[in-house]
C-alpha cells in the first residue's frame, strides 16, 4: 500500500566481526539522512547451546516514502530522518513530544493542548495564533493537519515509521509547509491474522493499554485492522483546592479501524475510521509562583500591583487558611478546569494502477478537533471563573489526486492537485467572580471602595459575574482557509551516478476571518455598565471623578461642553451623559441608571443626592469594570490574504559509489499570510518566505557497520510570523491626544537567518548492540527584528516602545541539541532473551520567551529514558521495568521573571506485551 515503509532487504552484505555473526540484531530507530535511523532486524541466538551464525544486516537497506515512493534512504537527496515504530514501543514513547526527542534539530514547544508547536532547525518553534498555517506540517497516514493542536494531545501507537524531513516541502507532500514535514505512517490491514496488546502500570495510577488486532476478512478481498489504546495517568503536582485534580494528568483513549479491499490487482482501497472521544487533561496552570522582583533591569523601584500585592489586601488575608506563602508554596486553584480536547476522522486512500506502469492516487480526508480551556488565576479566592480560555471547533476536509509514472528510464515523475478547506470557530471566554474586584482594583481605587460597606458592597459588583467573549485576539473568531494547488516533481536520471530533482508548485490561498468582542453576561450590575465601548452600546452611564472643583459626568473623560442639550444638568451633577449627548432620551435613560446605581448601593433618592465621596466610590466601581472589559468591537471582517504561493525544489544528487552519495538542494517555500484583527482593527500579517540550501553525503562505512550522513545548510527567511510590537491603533484613535500607543500581536520579523551542521549514523559492529547518534549545531538568529516588544524587566517609566533584537538568537532555538539510541540484546535461558533499550536527548540552553527575557533562559539539560527486561523470542510474551526521565532532570519547561514551568519528574512503569 502507499506511503508503507517497505521491509524488503537488499542481497546481504559483508559481514561483521567474527564474534558479531553470532547474532542478529533488533529493530531499532532508523537512520537521518541528514539524521536518519536505521533499522534491523530481530537479535536472537538459535535455540540450543550452539548459536547459529547469521548474515550482517543490510544497514543502509531502509526505504522512506519522503517522495511518495518506495526509495533507499541513503539515494534520497534530501535531510531526512526515520524512526522506527518498534523504538517508540520499546520506551512506551507514543506522544508528539517524545517521537521528537529521536531525532536531531526537531523539537516539540511545550504549550497546552492548543499553543504546543514543532520546530526543524530552530523556526516555528513559538506557538501559532488559530488563523496561522503551521511553520512544520505534519502528515499522518497521508493526511496533512493543518493545525498543530491535531496532534498535541494524540497517543501515535501502533506506528510502523516516522520521517522528518527538513526545509521547505510541497512539491510532492500534500500541503506546503514552509520549514519541514513529520511524516507518519501508521501499521496497515493485512491479509494475515495478528493480534498484539501492551499493558502498563506505573506511578501515580498509571495505566497505557494498546492493542492492534487484525486480518482477513474475506481472504484476498477484504483485511482490517483495529488499533485501540487508553492512556490514564495522575500528575506530578496536586491542586490543593480540589486534590483530585492534579498536573499534568493523561486522559486519553482512542480508536482507529481501517479497511483494506483489493478487488483486483490494479486497483486498492484503504478505509480508516478513527475516534478519540473528548477527555480532559489539566495542563494550564501547571505554575510555580515566584515573587516579582522589586527592580527593573534600569535599577529603577517596580511599583507595579502584582498577585503578592493583592494578597496581602486586607480582603485576602482576613482568610487565615491562605496565605501569600501558600500562593508561592503551592498550587490552589478553584476554578481549574482540566483542558478538554477531542478529535474524529476519516479518510479513503484509492490506488489504481493504470497502463504504462502510472499509478493515479486519491486520498480523501475529514478531520475535526475540539478544545475548551477553564482556567483561573492561580489562587483559591472568587476572582476568576474563567480566567481566559479558547472554546475551539475545527474541522477540515481535504482531497489530493496524484498520479505517478514507474521508475527507471531517463526520467520518472509525480504530479497532482491538492484541495482543503478549514474552518475553525474560536471563542475566547473569560468570566469573573466576587473578588475580581478587590483583585483587578488599584491601589487607590481599593483603598476608597474598602473603607465602607457600601463601597465594599460597589467593589464585589463591579465585576462580580460578568462574563464576556474577551479580546485576545477576538472574542470570537470563524475563519476560513481555503486552498487549492497544483504541483509536480521529476527526477532527472542524467547518467548512472548523477540525477537531478526538479519541483513545482502553485498555491492559492484564500483566507478570511470575521471576528467581534462583547459581553455575555452583565452579571450583578449591568448599571455599571458605560453607556457604550467603541460603538457598542451597553446601555450604561459614563461617570469620570475631576479632581478639580467638582466631580461631574463625562463620556470617556471628555467634559460636555457649554451649549449642550443637557449640560446644564451635567453640570449640577443631575444626570449621567450617553454617547449621544444630543438625544433627550438617552440622557433620561442615563439618569435613570445613575439614580436606580445611587439607590442601589447608598440608598440615596437619586444620583444627585450622593455626596462628593460616593459619587467618587461609583466612578471607581465603574472604572473597574471598564478597564476590565476592555476592548469591544462589532463582528468586523478582517482584510483577507489572497495570493498565489510558489513552491520550488532543485536538487542534483551523485552516487560516488554504492556507499557514498552526495547530494545539494535549493528549496523555496512560502507560508501563507494572516488576516486578523488586533483589537478590532484589520491588521494583516505578510507571507513568511524560506530560501533554503543544503549540501549533503550519505555513507556507509567501516565494513557496512557505520551509517553516517551529515548536512549542512542555510536559510533566509523573509517576513518571519512570530510577535512583534506593532502601533495600537484602537487606542491612539480612543485616546486622540498626539501620542501613539503599542501592543503585541502576531507580525512578521523581516529577516532570520537559519544555519548549521547536523548528522547522524548508526552503529552495529559491537556483538549484540546497536547505537543510534544524532546531533545538530544550528545558529538560528534574528538578522533584522527592530520592532521586537520589550522583556517584562524593561517595564519601567520612559523605557522606548520597541527594541531591536538583530543578530540575537531565535526564542526557543537551542544552539546544540543531540540524542543517542541504545539497544542490547543478549541470548538468556531456553527460548528467552534479555534485552535494553535507552535514548537519551540534549539541548543546550535558549530563551524560552519571544522577547527574550533575561528570566526566560531555559539551561542546557539531558533526558534520559531506558527499559531493561527479558522476554520469548517469538515475542509471545516480554515484560521490561521502563523509567522515563531515568536521572530525575527538573530542567524548567519554561520561565518568566515572577513564575516557571517545573519539568515532569522521573516516572517508572511495568510494561507487559505479547504476541497473540
Amino acid at each position: 500500500m502507499n506511503r508503507h515503509l517497505d521491509t524488503r532487504r537488499s542481497r546481504p552484505s559483508a559481514t561483521l566481526r567474527d564474534d558479531a555473526r553470532l547474532f542478529r540484531l533488533s529493530p531499532i530507530a532508523a537512520v537521518v539522512a541528514g539524521m536518519t535511523l536505521l533499522a534491523c532486524n530481530p537479535l536472537h541466538a538459535a535455540e540450543g547451546d550452539a548459536p547459529k551464525a547469521e548474515e550482517a544486516p543490510a544497514l543502509d537497506a531502509v526505504t522512506v516514502r519522503s517522495r511518495n515512493r518506495i526509495e533507499r534512504l541513503q539515494d534520497v537527496p534530501l535531510s531526512v530522518s526515520v524512526v522506527q515504530g518498534q523504538e517508540l514501543e520499546r520506551l512506551s514513547a507514543y506522544g508528539i513530544d517524545a517521537i521528537t526527542k529521536r531525532a536531531a534539530n526537531v523539537s516539540w514547544n511545550l504549550g497546552n493542548q492548543r499553543t504546543s508547536s514543532l520546530s526543524i532547525r530552530g523556526l516555528g518553534k513559538i506557538g501559532q495564533t488559530e488563523a496561522q498555517d503551521p511553520s512544520v506540517g505534519v502528515i499522518v497516514d497521508g493526511v496533512n493537519f493543518a493545525y498543530n493542536a491535531l496532534t498535541s494531545s494524540f497517543d501515535f501507537v501502533d506506528v510502523d515509521t516516522v520521517e522528518v524531513t527538513r526545509g521547505p516541502q510541497g512539491t510532492l507532500l500534500g500541503k506546503n509547509a514552509s520549514v519541514g514535514v513529520v511524516n507518519i505512517t501508521t501499521r496497515r490491514p493485512s491479509f494475515t491474522a495478528t493480534s498484539d496488546y501492551s499493558v502498563q502500570f506505573s506511578q501515580k495510577q498509571g495505566l497505557l493499554a494498546t492493542a492492534a488486532v487484525g486480518g482477513p476478512v474475506v481472504d484476498d478481498l477484504l483485511a482490517w485492522r483495529g488499533t485501540f489504546s487508553a492512556n490514564r495517568q495522575q500528575g506530578d503536582i496536586v491542586n490543593q483546592y480540589n486534590r483530585d485534580i492534579t498536573y499534568t494528568n493523561t486522559d486519553r483513549i482512542s480508536g482507529r479501524v481501517q479497511f483494506l479491499l483489493t478487488p483486483t490487482t490494479d486497483f486498492s482501497a484503504r478505509l480508516a475510521f478513527e475516534l478519540q472521544p473528548r477527555a480532559g487533561e489539566t495542563t494550564n496552570g501547571r505554575t510555580v509562583f515566584t515573587p516579582t522582583p522589586k527592580t527593573y533591569s534600569n535599577g529603577s523601584a517596580n511599583t507595579a500591583i502584582d498577585n503578592g500585592t493583592r494578597l496581602s489586601r486586607r480582603w485576602f488575608t482576613q482568610n487565615t487558611g491562605y496565605s501569600l506563602g501558600d500562593y508561592y508554596a503551592e498550587l490552589s486553584n478553584d476554578n481549574q478546569r482540566p483542558l478538554v480536547t477531542g478529535s474524529r476522522g476519516t479518510s479513503a486512500e484509492l490506488n489504481w494502477k493504470l497502463a504504462g506502469g502510472h499509478t493515479l492516487t486519491s486520498i480523501t480526508a475529514y478531520k475535526d478537533y475540539h478544545f475548551n480551556a477553564v482556567n483561573d488565576e492561580g489562587t483559591p479566592f472568587d476572582v476568576m471563573r474563567n480566567s481566559g480560555g479558547f472554546w475551539n471547533d475545527y474541522r477540515q476536509l481535504s482531497q489530493e489526486l496524484r498520479i505517478s509514472s514507474s521508475t527507471g528510464g531517463f526520467v520518472d515523475y509525480q504530479g497532482g492537485i491538492y484541495l482543503m478547506d478549514v474552518k475553525n470557530v474560536a471563542q475566547y471566554q473569560r468570566s469573573w467572580g466576587n473578588d475580581a474586584g478587590a483583585w483587578w482594583a488599584n491601589n487607590g481605587q481599593y483603598n476608597r471602595l474598602d473603607a465602607d460597606g457600601a463601597g465594599r458592597a460597589l467593589m464585589v459588583a463591579s465585576l462580580a459575574n460578568l462574563g464576556m467573549y474577551y479580546n485576545s485576539p477576538a472574542g470570537v473568531q470563524n475563519i476560513r482557509n481555503k486552498n487549492a494547488a497544483i504541483f509536480a516533481q521529476a527526477n532527472w536520471h542524467l547518467s548512472e551516478p548523477l540525477t537531478v530533482t526538479t519541483g513545482l508548485r502553485f498555491t492559492r490561498e484564500n483566507r478570511s476571518n470575521e471576528s467581534s468582542s462583547y459581553i455575555v453576561s452583565n452579571g450583578s450590575a449591568p448599571e455599571l455598565n458605560p453607556s457604550s465601548v467603541n460603538g457598542v452600546t451597553l446601555g450604561g452611564f459614563d461617570s469620570y471623578y475631576n479632581t478639580g472643583t467638582a466631580s461631574r459626568w463625562v463620556l470617556n473623560g471628555n467634559v460636555v461642553p457649554a451649549g449642550t442639550a443637557g449640560a446644564t444638568q451635567v453640570a449640577a451633577g443631575a444626570v449621567a451623559l450617553t454617547t449621544d449627548t444630543t438625544n433627550a432620551a438617552a440622557l433620561a435613560a442615563a439618569s435613570a441608571q445613575a439614580d436606580a446605581a445611587a439607590k442601589k448601593y447608598f440608598n440615596a433618592a437619586n444620583w444627585a443626592a450622593l455626596t462628593d465621596a460616593q459619587k467618587r466610590q461609583l466612578a471607581d466601581a465603574q472604572s473597574i469594570r471598564k478597564s476590565q472589559i476592555g476592548v469591544l468591537f462589532n463582528s468586523t471582517e478582517a482584510k483577507t490574504f489572497n495570493s498565489t504561493q510558489p513552491a520550488l525544489v532543485l536538487s542534483p544528487s551523485y552516487k560516488f559509489s554504492r556507499d557514498l552519495t552526495g547530494y545539494a538542494s535549493f528549496q523555496h517555500g512560502e507560508k501563507a499570510g494572516i488576516s486578523q484583527l488586533v483589537n478590532g482593527v484589520s491588521t494583516p500579517v505578510k507571507a513568511e518566505k524560506t530560501d533554503s540550501y543544503e549540501l549533503g553525503l550519505k555513507s556507509v562505512l567501516l565494513d557496512r557497520t557505520l551509517v553516517l550522513n551529515a548536512d549542512v545548510f542555510l536559510s533566509n527567511i523573509k517576513d518571519y510570523q512570530q510577535s512583534v510590537r506593532v502601533v495600537d491603533q484602537y487606542t491612539t484613535a480612543l485616546n486622540n491626544d498626539g501620542t501613539f500607543y503599542y501592543t503585541s500581536a502576531t507580525g512578521n520579523v523581516p529577516k532570520v537567518q537559519v544555519k548549521g551542521l547536523e548528522f547522524d549514523g548508526v552503529y552495529a559492529g559491537i556483538p549484540r548492540t546497536t547505537l543510534r547518534f544524532s546531533g545538530a549545531w544550528n545558529r538560528a538568529i534574528y538578522k533584522s527584528f527592530t520592532n521586537a516588544a520589550q522583556p517584562v524587566e524593561n517595564g519601567y517609566a520612559g523605557a522606548a516602545p520597541y527594541r531591536d533584537l538583530s543578530g540575537k538568537q531565535l526564542a526557543g532555538a537551542p544552539t546544540f541539541s543531540a540524542n543517542i539510541g541504545a539497544d542490547y540484546r543478549q541470548a538468556a535461558w531456553g527460548d528467552h532473551e534479555f534485552h535494553t533499550s535507552a535514548n537519551v536527548a540534549y539541548t543546550s540552553s535558549y530563551n524560552s520567551d519571544v522577547a527574550l527575557s533575561s528570566y526566560a533562559v531555559i539551561p542546557s539539560n539531558f533526558l534520559v529514558d531506558a527499559a531493561v527486561g527479558v522476554g520469548h523470542r517469538n515475542k509471545s510474551f516480554d515484560v521490561s521495568l521502563v523509567v522515563k526521565n531515568l536521572l530525575n532532570d527538573d530542567t524548567p519547561r519554561s520561565k518568566t521573571w515572577n513564575s516557571y514551568v517545573p519539568a515532569i519528574p522521573r516516572v517508572v512503569g511495568v510494561l507487559f506485551t505479547s504476541k497473540l
